[in-house]
C-alpha cells in the first residue's frame, strides 16, 4: 500500500504551498481540513485496517476534516475577517523560506537509518515538510486565527509522524494529542471572541503590548 499512501503524502506538499503563500483565511481553513482528511486516509492505508487504526483515522476525519474548521469558520464570522493582510514577512519570501524548508525535509529524510518497512515511504520527507510549514505560518503570520490555523499545520505534521509508530503507542497518548489540540482552539476561539468585543485588532503585534 505504499504506492497509493505515497501519492496521498506528497499531495500534502502543494497544499502545505498554497498555504504559505494565500491571504485568504476561509482558503487556508479549507485547505488545512482537506490536509487533514487526506491525512485520515493515509493512516488507513500504512496499517492494516484493526479496530485502532479505523479509530484513529475517523477521530482524525472528524476533528481535523469537520469540527475544527466550523469552529474557525465561526470564528473568522464574528471577528469578521477575511485575510491576512500585512504579514512579518511577505508571501514571496515565505515561499522561498518554505520551498527551502521542505527541499531539507527531503534530503534529511534521505540521510536517516530507516527501518525496511519504512524505506521508500514519504512519511518521513512530509511529515518535517508539513511541521516546517506549520512552523513558517507561526513566525510569519500577524494575525491569531491564522496562527491557530499554523498550530493545526504543524499538529499533522505530528499526525504523519505519529503514523510510524501507531501500532506501538495506545490510543490514549494519540487521542491525547488530538483533545489537546481541540482545547486549544476552544481556548483561542474564546480569546479571540473576547478580544473582538473590547479591541479593534487581532494583530498578534498589537496584543503583545497589552499589560495587565
Amino acid at each position: 500500500m505504499k504506492s497509493p499512501a505515497n501519492f496521498l503524502l506528497l499531495l500534502v506538499i502543494p497544499l502545505n504551498f498554497f498555504i504559505l503563500g494565500s491571504s485568504r483565511l476561509g482558503a487556508c481553513i479549507r485547505t488545512t481540513a482537506l490536509q487533514g482528511s487526506i491525512l485520515a486516509l493515509v493512516s488507513l492505508l500504512v496499517h492494516p485496517v484493526t479496530a485502532h487504526t479505523l479509530f484513529l483515522a475517523g477521530a482524525a476525519l472528524a476533528l481535523k476534516g469537520l469540527l475544527m474548521p466550523w469552529l474557525l469558520f465561526r470564528a473568522i464570522r464574528q471577528v469578521q475577517i477575511r485575510r491576512e493582510i500585512e504579514p512579518l514577512i511577505g508571501y514571496v519570501p515565505t515561499l522561498l523560506l518554505g520551498t527551502l524548508a521542505m527541499a531539507g525535509a527531503f534530503i534529511f529524510s534521505d540521510l536517516l537509518p530507516l527501518i525496511e518497512a519504512h524505506r521508500g515511504s514519504m512519511i518521513v520527507s512530509v511529515g518535517l515538510a508539513t511541521l516546517a510549514t506549520g512552523f513558517l505560518v507561526l513566525a510569519t503570520r500577524r494575525k491569531a486565527l491564522t496562527q491557530v490555523l499554523g498550530y493545526l499545520i504543524f499538529e499533522n505534521g505530528v499526525f504523519i509522524f505519529g503514523m510510524l509508530l501507531s501500532e506501538a503507542m495506545p490510543v490514549i497518548v494519540e487521542a491525547a494529542v488530538l483533545l489537546d489540540l481541540l482545547v486549544a482552539v476552544f481556548i483561542m476561539g474564546i480569546v479571540i471572541n473576547q478580544i473582538s468585543r473590547e479591541f479593534p485588532t487581532t494583530d498578534m503585534e498589537n496584543l503583545s503590548s497589552l499589560r495587565e
